[in-house]
Formats: structure tokens, C-alpha cells, sequence
């Protein structure tokens, strides 16, 4: 796979301004190969990234990564994820209405603790980990879990970079490539 959406790819290997449709972004802030954490997120977004041949199921990783970008506001990462989401299948619906997600039947039990599990470690509820995780433990086997946690922890490391960064959207110009 080459993480190509569009023009636009998984974070960690676009372009330095990528294109998706009508938008182009630009880091307003600083520039993130600076430093060689950048590449390390780019190992990450390998792993774990949308692109990732992981053993879960990729609708619902696909689910995590798009709320994770929600409870971030992160604009790069919530334009790109659902893009993500339609180009494989999840209804729009489904996924427009995924932040009111505990207020809908659109969403298995499994999804639901996992949802939940999502906003307890994005939001750092540290409390409550532990009956999040044994909600889990109820729908997924322990590999499944590792691949929910890295995913998550993938995405909040990749909204926090781009945040930073000052990935900004923009309407791209007709000129622009």
C-alpha cells in the first residue's frame, strides 16, 4: 500500500503542503523534520496507521482514529480520517454522527467499548483505564486490545503533532500541483 489518499498520504510521509480535493496545508508553526521525532511517528503511522495491516477490524480502527481526531480537533487529521472512513466503507452517517456515538444504535456493544476506551485514554481519564479495559477484555481478545491501545496511542501522538505543527487547511489554489 502506498497510503495515498488522494494526494494526500498517511501523516508522517506527504508531501510538505498535501493536497486532498480543493485543500492544502501548511505547518504555520514550525517545520516537524526538525528533530528526528518525526521520523519516529512515521514508524509509528506504519504500524499503526490507517494503511497498517493490522488483525482488527479495520472499520472499527478506523472508527478510533477518526474520533481521536474529533476529541483533538485536529483539522489535518479529521479531513484526512474521513476520508479514510468513506473511501472503505463506513456509512456517512456512521461517521458524522460518531461524536454523539453513546447517543445511537448505530454502534455494536464491541464498538461501543471500544469508543469508550478511546476517550478514556485520548482523554486521559486514568481512573477509569482499568473498567474500560476490562469492558474491553469482554469483546476483544488481548491481541485485539494491544491493537486498539497502539492505535489510539498512534492517533493521539499524530493530532498532537500536527496540532503543534499548525497543519492549517486552506482552499488550495487551481495553479497549485
Amino acid at each position: 500500500m502506498d497510503g495515498t489518499v488522494g494526494a494526500m498520504s498517511e501523516p508522517g510521509t506527504e508531501n510538505p503542503k498535501p493536497v486532498l480535493g480543493s485543500l492544502r496545508f501548511e505547518n504555520t508553526r514550525f517545520d516537524p523534520d526538525l528533530t528526528p521525532f518525526h521520523e519516529l511517528a512515521k514508524d509509528m503511522a506504519t504500524q499503526f496507521g490507517y494503511a497498517a495491516e493490522l488483525s482488527g477490524d479495520r472499520v472499527l480502527l478506523q472508527l478510533l482514529r477518526l474520533r481521536v481526531a474529533q476529541l483533538n480537533p485536529c483539522s489535518y487529521c479529521l479531513i484526512l480520517h474521513a476520508e479514510v472512513a468513506a473511501r472503505i466503507g463506513i456509512r456517512p452517517e456512521q461517521a458524522a454522527h460518531l461524536a454523539s456515538w453513546r447517543e445511537s444504535t448505530m454502534y455494536s456493544p464491541r464498538q461501543r467499548a471500544a469508543l469508550a476506551y478511546c476517550e478514556g485514554l485520548t482523554s486521559f481519564r486514568h481512573e477509569e483505564i482499568p473498567a474500560l479495559h476490562e469492558e474491553l477484555r469482554l469483546h476483544f481478545t488481548e491481541r485485539e486490545v494491544a491493537e486498539i491501545a497502539a492505535v489510539v496511542i498512534n492517533m493521539n501522538v499524530w493530532t498532537r503533532l500536527k496540532l503543534a505543527q499548525g497543519a492549517t487547511p486552506s482552499l488550495a489554489s487551481k495553479e497549485s500541483p
